[in-house]
This record gives structure tokens, C-alpha cells and sequence, in this order.
């Protein structure tokens, strides 16, 4: 299939929005995001129903199962399998999780790596070798955490750029997850951000979160953006420009395709501003 770069705004791809979709795609969205590891190989209706779209829009793959920072084998089979997959779909953006998430099985949480130069060394390591099998460069976002990692050598920002400066690989920007982390350990948002190596900025998630009686801040993707995310993205764009495709993640509690769209049209209205700013 002929390749496509994703641009724009995109909307994460479910099953629960497909017959909506297949109904009409709203013209503002520009592309969709999948995890590979739930449409690799699967046959039947449902690759149809893939095909339908990968034929018509651009696609995202975003893992969730690498474990890039853990201490087992790389997933060597998972990383062929997604190699093929997106050249079949012809899908060129591949990102994953900064974290770890498997032992001898997968652990189906997304857990802190400890911030020191031989994790950074480890990490990266793996990074180069899952882009030698891809044949390209990825992607790795900053992920929200619950625990701070013992033994840090340096803080969160730091790693994440000396690990990309490591690896060689590109920056994964998710900004509600920074937001989550902000309020969860008591930083200020904008200046984490603004501490990243922004300049290797490949693709930007923005989500909703929920909030527990106790305060604690939980990354679910399953609510509405509130509004100092929006100032968080609006903040990105300035930096990085409004040209960075950009995904809104919803992966539970769906409102109707509109409600979803209106947001999709935010993040686009986010970009163009950014685009009129800069040609100023």
C-alpha cells in the first residue's frame, strides 16, 4: 500500500467508533492512531473493516507492550510482526511508551524506568535496536507516572533527552501526561516542558484525565480535555510549531462522534493559530 505521513489531527482508532466512522469521517480529522499489538494479524471482519480506513486515511501505530526500559529481551517477534504490519497498511509513524511494562509477562501497567545513566545507556540501547528492525526511526512519549523511581541520577526531563540523544530517536510529546505528573508531584507544567528536546518532536497526544476524591490525578483517556491542557498544548505549538500531527486519545466512557469531533476541531484550531503566528 502507498505509503501516508500522518499531519493534522487525528483521533484514536476503536472499535466502538467504527460504524459512526464508517457512517462519515468528519473532514477535521486528518488521521487515526492505533496500538498495533490489538490489529497485527487479526483476520475476518475486522481486518476488512481496518483496510477500509488504512486505504483512505494515514495511521499511527502506538505501542503499548515494548517495555523499552525493561529488564527482560526485547520483544523481538512483536517488533517484525509490527514491521510488517505497517508496511502492509503503508503506516510510517511508529511510537512507544518511555517505561517499562513486562517482566516475564506483561504487567499491563506503564511503570517508571530509574533515572540513571546506565538506564539511559539500557534504554537507548534497545530504542537503536527496535529502529534497526523497523527500518526507522520512532518515537518515545514521556508517560505518566505514580511513583517517583529510587536512585535518580537526574531528573524526568533530563532523562527523556539524554536517552533521545542517546538512541538517536525522536520525542514522543503527550502533554496531558505531563499535566498529570505536574499535579500528581507538584511542578510547574510549562517549564517541564519547556526543559524537553522539543526540537525532536515527532508527534503530540492530548487526552483527558480523571481526578480521585483524594486528588490524586489518574491518566485514563476517558473524560473530556479540561482547559489548562489545551493551555499546555497551545504552549507546545508555540514552541514546536503547529505543523506536528497531533492525536486526541479517548479510549473509554464515548460520547457521540460530534462531541469527540469538537475537540479534534480544537487541536486543529490550536495548529492553525500556531501556523498564522509563525508566517507573521
Amino acid at each position: 500500500m502507498h505509503a501516508r505521513s500522518p499531519h493534522g489531527a487525528g483521533l484514536g482508532f476503536r472499535r466502538e467508533l467504527i460504524a459512526p466512522l464508517q457512517a462519515g469521517v468528519p473532514a477535521v480529522i486528518d488521521f487515526f492512531e492505533l496500538a498495533p499489538e490489538n490489529w497485527a494479524g487479526m483476520g475476518g471482519r475486522s481486518a476488512r473493516q481496518l483496510r477500509a480506513f488504512t486505504e483512505r486515511y494515514p495511521f499511527v501505530c502506538h505501542g503499548l507492550s515494548l517495555s523499552l526500559g525493561g529488564s527482560g529481551p526485547l520483544d523481538e517477534a512483536l517488533l517484525y510482526r509490527i514491521r510488517d504490519f505497517m508496511r502492509e497498511h503503508g503506516m510510517t509513524l511508529y511510537t512507544e511508551h518511555l517505561s517499562w511494562c513486562a517482566d516475564d509477562r506483561q504487567l499491563y501497567d506503564l511503570l517508571p524506568i530509574p533515572q540513571t545513566e546506565a538506564a539511559v545507556r539500557w534504554t537507548a540501547e534497545r530504542i537503536r535496536r527496535a529502529q534497526d528492525i523497523l527500518g526507522r526511526r520512532i518515537g518515545i512519549e514521556n508517560a505518566s507516572t505514580y511513583v517517583e523511581p529510587p536512585g535518580a541520577e537526574m531528573n524526568a526531563a533530563e532523562f527523556i533527552g539524554a536517552v533521545v540523544e542517546a538512541a538517536d530517536c525522536l520525542l514522543h510529546l503527550d502533554v496531558n501526561n505531563i499535566y498529570v505528573n505536574s499535579r500528581n508531584f507538584g511542578f510547574d507544567a510549562h517549564a517541564f516542558l519547556a526543559a524537553l528536546p522539543l526540537a525532536r518532536t515527532c508527534y503530540v497526544h492530548v487526552a483527558g484525565h480523571y481526578v480521585e476524591p483524594d486528588g490524586l490525578v489518574i491518566d485514563t483517556h476517558g473524560a473530556p480535555v479540561i482547559d489548562p491542557v489545551w493551555a499546555l498544548l497551545a504552549d507546545a505549538y508555540a514552541r514546536i510549531g503547529g505543523e506536528v500531527p497531533t492525536c486526541l486519545e479517548r479510549d473509554f466512557n464515548f460520547p457521540d462522534l460530534a462531541a469527540l469531533t469538537a475537540e479534534v476541531d480544537t487541536i486543529a484550531g490550536l495548529q492553525a493559530a500556531a501556523k498564522q503566528r509563525k508566517a507573521a
